[in-house]
């Protein structure tokens, strides 16, 4: 009986340590979003709900960034990944803040101007003699003069309001048009019934095909852990495929994560997205090399950058490919 005791006690022990090595081996990976989570987020959640993170050995929290900014937060280390946009990550480095994105949540800039369809306008050349809502971006105003400019509108017409973040609360009241994006308050303009115009940048300029937003990381991380962020881009990754190919359950799982948000406005926007997501890439997360380069060139002709970055350090493709 001793025996069996003492034989029954060591394998408990072994098994103790078994399990507690497997524990140790699931990395702490941590990702702070850009602003609290809606639809462009949406693969994180899949991917933490079905458990792609898991299999891959990491333990992965989703934050928001409080009154913080998520590109200093991720700068500094506090935060392994974030969510950030393009411009942000020129600008970061042309600082000396060795940023990286890794991945383009969108392929295509799905955002641009609206409008109230009582407004009138169908053209650049009508924002003359309107109220523009501003969100205070630092390239947002150069954006627009530039978009004016570009259709031989006078940039000197438009009043500029500044501080407009709703744009439900604020169309044709405090301002005539403003900056949305069609994935998230287009598809409430539709659901709601309300007829408005959109322009979207794109199509105004293609130089403004720009990613946003993207997933960052540090130049730091990246090289101290190479393993580890492909394992978690790997998760990241069939976390967007699932969106894409079954957006309607992606959104039921952002819902039960997040159940604050709207249902119809993330069922709506889950399915203009899924199509979005990936559109004409070969993959998931690709970016290429012409858009870095132009919208970066761009910010530095237009004086929005100190000095011009190398673009080629900026962004990396190499944590989504096997």
């Amino acid at each position: 009986m001793k025996k069996l005791t003492i034989i029954s006690l060591i394998l408990m022990l072994l098994l103790l340590s078994a399990c507690g090595k497997a524990k140790k081996e699931n990395h702490q990976v941590s990702i702070t979003l850009d602003w609290t989570p809606n639809t462009n987020h949406t693969g994180l959640y899949v991917a933490q709900e079905l458990g792609y993170f898991t299999d891959e050995g990491l333990d992965v929290q989703i934050l928001q960034p409080g009154q913080n900014i998520t590109d200093q937060i991720v700068a500094t280390g506090k935060s392994h990944f974030g969510i950030s946009y393009q411009e942000n990550v020129i600008r970061a480095r042309s600082e000396g803040i060795p940023l990286v994105s890794v991945a383009a949540v969108i392929q295509h800039n799905t955002s641009g101007f609206a409008s109230l369809k009582s407004a009138n306008i169908k053209s650049p050349k009508d924002f003359e003699g309107k109220r523009y809502g501003s969100w205070d971006s630092p390239s947002e105003i150069a954006i627009l003069k530039n978009v004016m400019e570009g259709h031989q509108a006078d940039f000197g017409k438009v009043k500029i309001i500044s501080g407009i973040y709703d744009f439900f609360s604020t169309i044709g009241k405090d301002a005539d048009f403003e900056w949305i994006y069609y994935g998230w308050d287009g598809v409430v303009a539709e659901q709601r019934g309300i007829d408005i115009d959109y322009l979207p940048l794109r199509e105004l300029n293609p130089i403004f095909d720009y990613y946003t937003p993207v997933i960052i990381s540090s130049e730091d991380f990246l090289a101290d852990n190479p393993e580890i962020a492909k394992k978690f881009m790997r998760a990241v990754k069939k976390g967007y495929d699932f969106a894409i190919a079954e957006p309607e359950k992606a959104a039921d799982i952002l819902i039960k994560n997040v159940p604050e948000l709207d249902y119809e406005q993330v069922k709506l926007s889950a399915q203009y997205l899924a199509k979005e997501y990936q559109a004409d890439a070969a993959y998931w997360g690709m970016q290429k090399s012409e858009v870095w380069f132009g919208f970066a060139n761009w910010m530095s002709d237009e004086g929005l950058i100190d000095r011009p970055i190398d673009v080629e350090k900026a962004f990396s493709n190499s944590y989504l490919e096997d």
